[in-house]
């Protein structure tokens, strides 16, 4: 009698503790690299997925998931933070910026209630972690390492489908080449099917990876007590899908599966096989994960939680953007309401296609750029190598590529117009940083964060450099005496807008302002005094040029100046293409080190020199 009490006593605690531990789901992210919904779930016929079809097949496929950027460092910048990396200051591909004063990654804030957080292993954020994020962050991390009775939370992130993997040879080819279709940006090249295979392989090489994830939480007896989400962190490592904020480069897969115990955290159209019509993105997740762990998400996170105790209403809009790529400067923002994707151009006199080193050494961007260079594309391949068009408006429904710009269509124009109100609301929401170049939000925000900066109106007036940008980039030949006055504004970013817009409408605007344009070359702001060079040194007369190359190269010289300033003029002179020639031999002379607020900035100004001199060996 008293030993079946003693077994009904262990017995019993036990049994509670399986319902603790119960009480709280574990949770588990499975994360692949650079690849988009290419999987039969997704209805792609030529994908080999049976791990993540098996998935969606008892969970939920979400139609529509965006990664706000489309490329790594911002979008997991925008997943820890559950905040837009681009209003925190860490949309460059790859930076480093201070994290908001009080503010938590989600991590942290897992840990704080309970929870065991491992990630295995890829970091890369541009925001610094503020203290203690994960229990563990390792090769080794895993939720079996958990202390006993503790609800987790584990990141796995597959390798296997980057970018990197496309271009390894020699490689096993499984899908056949010949079958794989080719989309209408890209030319149909044994190089181009080839790399598109090979992308497909990886893609299953991921999906085995979460295979092995998925069996050690069934081996486990784990399955029906852990959600798990498959997801990847942006589009394909394509050119023209990664870095590039289209629907191509923003759409990811996402599957969920949340066991039957966890029916009360389930949204309403969740069923076994089902697809949610939900808009969702990377900004939502960590609201979401909170949500699901029983934790309020804070309100200063500026995702909606999407399942859980927390679920918010449907969004309209899904956000994209692109920053620095690497060694090169852009500002692209998008927007999509699920069918129409808007892309706003703010530096339209930059191609799409600029020389970025890690990109080129794709074989597809190498024949692509060959093809170009013979004459050899159709416009809607060519124009990948051209100038960018102030707007963009893409039907996803009768134009999946995203090749037909509808941007100036009549009868596109309500729906033009909603989406350009929608994206410049929530650009001001946010108070992206953006607009401001990127040496100018360091120096402006001194020691504080730059998001602390960018909600600072004395620092950051948010809405006369927002206007100013609007107006320089839209092209509007008649802009240019309002694009003169901003030259004489007190703020500097203003002023570089204003530059940049004269600049942007060509010879004649340079021309009807080479006044203005020869005092800015002298003004206190760098950035503004280089973008003024460059725009005399490529529509001025000879004597311009003569003056304007001498200030180009001094801003490029890291012994005097910071790396942004550097940058920023490297890239210029690389604009002037044959006008830059004479002073190939100077460039060879300067410094290819020098000080940087953070490592990952230590390449990129010889990168920018190895590509002035490329180009000078043509």
């Amino acid at each position: 009698m008293a030993i079946r009490l003693v077994l009904m006593i262990v017995l019993g605690v036990a049994a509670s503790g399986v319902a603790r531990a119960a009480e709280r789901p574990n949770i588990v992210w499975l994360v692949s690299e650079d690849h988009g919904p290419h999987m039969g779930c997704y209805g792609d016929s030529f994908a080999t997925t049976p791990n993540v079809d098996g998935l969606a097949a008892k969970g939920l496929r979400f139609a529509k998931c965006w990664s706000n950027a489309p490329v790594c460092a911002p979008a997991r910048s925008t997943l820890i933070m559950g905040m837009y990396a681009n209003s925190v200051g860490g949309e460059h591909m790859r930076s480093m910026v201070p994290c908001p004063e009080g503010l938590q990654m989600y991590p942290q804030l897992l840990r704080q209630a309970g929870y065991y957080c491992t990630n295995n292993a890829k970091e890369d954020y541009n925001v610094a972690k503020p203290g203690k994020v994960w229990d563990e962050s390792s090769k080794k991390a895993h939720w079996k390492n958990r202390p006993e009775g503790k609800p987790f939370f584990a990141v796995f992130n597959s390798e296997k489908s980057h970018e990197s993997k496309i271009r390894t040879r020699p490689h096993r080819q499984v899908h056949d080449p010949s079958k794989v279709r080719i989309p209408a940006y890209h030319p149909d090249t044994p190089e181009v099917r080839q790399d598109w295979a090979q992308y497909y392989d990886v893609v299953s090489e991921a999906d085995a990876d979460a295979g092995v994830r998925l069996k050690e939480l069934e081996e486990a007896g784990l399955l029906e007590d852990t959600i798990v989400f498959y997801y990847g962190d942006h589009g394909s490592g394509m050119p023209r899908n990664k870095r590039w904020p289209q629907n191509s480069g923003l759409h990811v897969p996402l599957v969920v599966h949340i066991p039957a115990q966890f029916k009360d955290l389930q949204p309403a159209d969740y069923v076994a096989g089902g697809v949610s019509e939900r808009l969702v993105s990377f900004v939502d997740f960590a609201p979401t994960l909170l949500s699901l762990a029983g934790v309020k998400p804070p309100e200063w996170m500026q995702g909606h939680a999407f399942l859980g105790k927390y679920i918010a209403p449907p969004q309209p809009y899904l956000y994209g953007f692109r920053g620095r790529m690497d060694e090169r400067y852009d500002l692209v923002r998008s927007v999509t309401d699920g069918r129409y994707v808007y892309i706003r151009q703010y530096l339209p006199h930059i191609i799409y296609g600029q020389h970025v080193e890690y990109m080129f050494q794709t074989p597809t961007t190498v024949v692509w750029k060959r093809l170009h260079d013979e004459s050899k594309l159709n416009p809607q391949q060519d124009a990948f190598w051209n100038r960018k068009p102030p707007e963009e408006l893409y039907d996803l429904q009768s134009d999946p590529d995203e090749v037909t710009n509808l941007a100036t269509s009549a009868e596109h124009q309500p729906i033009r117009n909603r989406l350009k109100k929608a994206l410049q609301d929530h650009t001001a929401k946010i108070r992206d940083l953006g607009f401001l170049p990127e040496g100018e939000r360091f120096r402006r925000a001194g020691s504080d964060s730059q998001y602390a900066m960018g909600h600072d109106d004395l620092r950051y007036p948010f809405e006369k450099i927002f206007s100013a940008a609007e107006l320089a980039s839209n092209l509007d030949p008649k802009a240019v005496p309002a694009l003169k006055q901003l030259l004489s504004d007190s703020d500097n970013a203003v002023r570089y807008w204003g530059v940049l817009g004269l600049h942007t409408r060509g010879e004649s605007s340079v021309k009807e302002a080479r006044q203005e344009l020869m005092r800015a070359m002298d003004d206190d702001s760098p950035f503004v005094a280089i973008a003024a060079a460059q725009a005399l040194a490529e529509f001025g007369d000879a004597n311009d040029l003569k003056v304007a190359l001498p200030r180009l190269v001094a801003k490029a010289d890291w012994s005097s100046n910071d790396v942004f300033v550097c940058v920023a003029a490297l890239n210029s002179l690389d604009a002037l293409g044959d006008k830059a020639s004479p002073l190939f031999e100077t460039l060879k002379q300067l410094p290819t080190k020098g000080p940087v607020p953070d490592a990952r900035y230590a390449d990129y100004v010889s990168r920018l020199l190895k590509d002035l001199g490329r180009t000078a060996g043509k």
